[in-house]
């Protein structure tokens, strides 16, 4: 019986702690063959980044993963002897010497397999073997040692435990296990006794950094049981749960397929309301308007504001379209009217719009910038037109013209080469075996950056043309927003596209973007760093109308204005001012009575 076990940077930050973790380790290799991963100790991969800019404000990749690598080997060893000092036998092995192999890409390499023969044997003479995490050696000629980006060691664990088949894979870490909130900013915040893998993935890619998305995602393609557990105590921790897997070969194993299935939706009808006041509260009416009447909203989007105004749009299914576009008629005058009459006053588009919805599903869409790309490109190549865009960590979907639905369908089938569900009979998801909360954690995101593109022409293959720009340079995109109005501009009808990218890409995806402006056509680039995107996630907001209300009236109340908004079936996301983002996250969690009695102190 395998136990894979890893440990962080706090975890094994001074040699008490280190003594502390073997104390731990030895326990648990009384019984069972163990695996230990550790990170750098504390802040000593900060302390090399340092140096290093001290001698090059732009080093070399290759030789930063030298510098780098060397951090985990630091803590390995002494972990190696803290455990022969207790008399349990242990080795010390790196990245490279454990079999780790990689792509032969500095600073972000992924995993294709693991050589397992030298860990078999080390195992088999009943040792503890001690892996340096975050680095591994690539496969070409030079063998060059890599290092896997922010969370390599989490991924590192996962992997190795997919790999070699363990029980399960512990990560320790100096929080007791997931949280439904960062306990830094809400001491209050519950522990969860469990979370999909699916939630999980979200809550990763909003910036929880308990755990890595691409750890993550290894446990759900893998089917690896994973666990969260707390360094400074026995608590049972947060279990990460997932379906059955269809467990691909250990091959690749981190370039598996993203892409799990098509899925495809016609009982979907659109409204827009167009030149709404961009002030708080305004989606706080509609949508709270919405729930009273029990109606299920699926993807809802609020485009970047064009002077004081905003167009927010949204979906239902066809049987509640009606009902929905009596409650947007409704609210209207109570909206008021806009400050600057040029602007034109608010408006509600009632027309039933034949719409469907066409989904990719799989896990790590947002870390593979290329997926979404393709995706654009090839609804382009058929001439399919994209009405909205939503995106997600574990779904990329396109709302299209109805008509457009079978050959769209049918060329997304064929370049990802995958199964596709009609999911239009699907008004609910199943009812778990406990009752949850529908929103299991809210999660907030200091380091985006919003790029708006003024003036796109709206035609089939301009999303394409943006977003296979940024994936040329490897820049993963996160929300998406196509606006629903529509402007003349020489002859010519445009859209106004909007999306977040982190802060450290924004330069360079502003760049390239102002860049090509003149040959594709397009207007003004427009670049904001000081943005927050707060984020609720869970399964259950699936079968329970009024979340997103919820959401938008606890911003309401506290005077915050919304500038963007985007959904996928388990998550809503807000974009709102820098200044706002803390107290977003304060009185959205409030709002849905997450906070319990305990406090959690995260230790220095």
């Amino acid at each position: 019986m395998l136990i894979v076990q890893k440990y962080g940077g706090t975890s094994v930050g001074s040699v008490e702690r280190i003594k502390a973790v073997a104390k731990r380790i030895a326990k648990t290799a009384s019984d069972r063959s163990v695996i230990v991963v550790v990170s750098a100790m504390g802040k000593t991969t900060d302390a090399l980044v340092k140096l290093a800019n001290e001698i090059s404000p732009d080093p070399c990749r290759r030789e930063m993963d030298m510098l780098l690598s060397t951090g985990e080997q630091v803590t390995i060893a002494l972990m190696s002897m803290a455990l022969q000092e207790l008399g349990v036998p242990a080795i010390s092995l790196t990245g490279a010497q454990v079999g780790i192999v990689t792509e032969a890409e500095h600073s972000r390499a992924r995993i294709l397999h693991i050589q397992t023969e030298r860990i078999e044997e080390h195992l088999q003479l009943g040792e503890v073997i001690v892996v340096a995490g975050f680095q591994g050696i690539s496969q070409t000629r030079h063998q060059e040692i890599t290092t896997l980006g922010r969370g390599g060691s989490d991924t590192s664990a996962v992997a190795l435990a997919a790999a070699l088949q363990a029980e399960r894979c512990e990560i320790y870490t100096d929080v007791p296990g997931i949280l439904t909130t960062d306990p830094r900013i809400v001491p209050e915040a519950q522990l969860m006794s469990k979370i999909s893998c699916d939630e999980m993935l979200e809550l990763a890619s909003l910036g929880a950094k308990v755990l890595h998305p691409r750890a993550v995602e290894i446990a759900r393609n893998y089917g690896m049981p994973l666990v969260v557990l707390s360094s400074w105590s026995d608590a049972p921790g947060t279990r990460i749960v997932s379906a059955i897997p269809k467990r691909p070969a250990l091959q690749d194993l981190e370039l598996t397929k993203s892409v799990d299935a098509i899925e495809y939706d016609t009982n979907q009808a659109g409204i827009s309301m167009l030149r709404v006041p961009d002030r708080p509260g305004v989606a706080a009416k509609l949508f709270s308007g919405i729930a009273v009447q029990n109606i299920d909203v699926d993807l809802i989007i609020q485009s970047i504001h064009e002077s004081d105004t905003n167009d927010i749009a949204f979906t239902v299914r066809k049987d509640c379209w009606k009902q929905a576009a009596a409650v947007a008629d409704a609210i209207l005058p109570a909206l008021g009217k806009n400050s600057d009459p040029s602007l034109g006053e608010p408006e509600v588009q009632t027309e039933e719009r034949t719409i469907a919805k066409v989904s990719l599903v799989g896990a790590g869409m947002i870390g593979r910038p290329r997926v979404a790309t393709k995706m654009f490109e090839t609804l382009a190549a058929v001439g399919v037109n994209i009405v909205m865009i939503s995106t997600s960590e574990v779904k990329v979907s396109c709302v299209i013209d109805t008509e457009d639905c079978e050959k769209a369908v049918n060329s997304l089938c064929q370049t990802f080469a995958v199964d596709v569900a009609d999911i239009s009979s699907s008004f609910a998801a199943p009812e778990p075996e406990e009752v949850l909360s529908p929103v299991r954690g809210v999660a907030l995101d200091l380091k985006q950056a919003r790029l708006a593109v003024r003036q796109v022409p709206d035609r089939s293959g301009m999303a394409a043309k943006i977003f296979g720009l940024l994936a040329q340079q490897n820049i993963s995109i996160d929300m998406i927003i196509q606006s629903q109005r529509c402007h003349s501009v020489d002859g010519v009808l445009t859209r106004d596209i909007a999306f977040t990218v982190s802060q450290a890409e924004g330069e360079t995806a502003y760049q390239t973007l102002a860049d090509a402006a003149l040959e594709f056509g397009w207007g003004k680039v427009v670049l904001e760093n000081a943005i927050a995107k707060v984020s609720v996630v869970g399964s259950g907001m699936i079968s329970h109308p009024g979340v997103a209300a919820q959401m938008f009236e606890a911003l309401a109340a506290s005077q915050i204005n919304i500038l963007m908004i985007a959904t996928s079936e388990i998550k809503i996301s807000c974009v709102v001012e820098e200044e706002n983002g803390v107290k977003a996250l304060q009185v959205i969690h409030k709002a849905f009575g997450l906070s319990g009695n305990e406090v959690f102190k995260v230790p220095a």
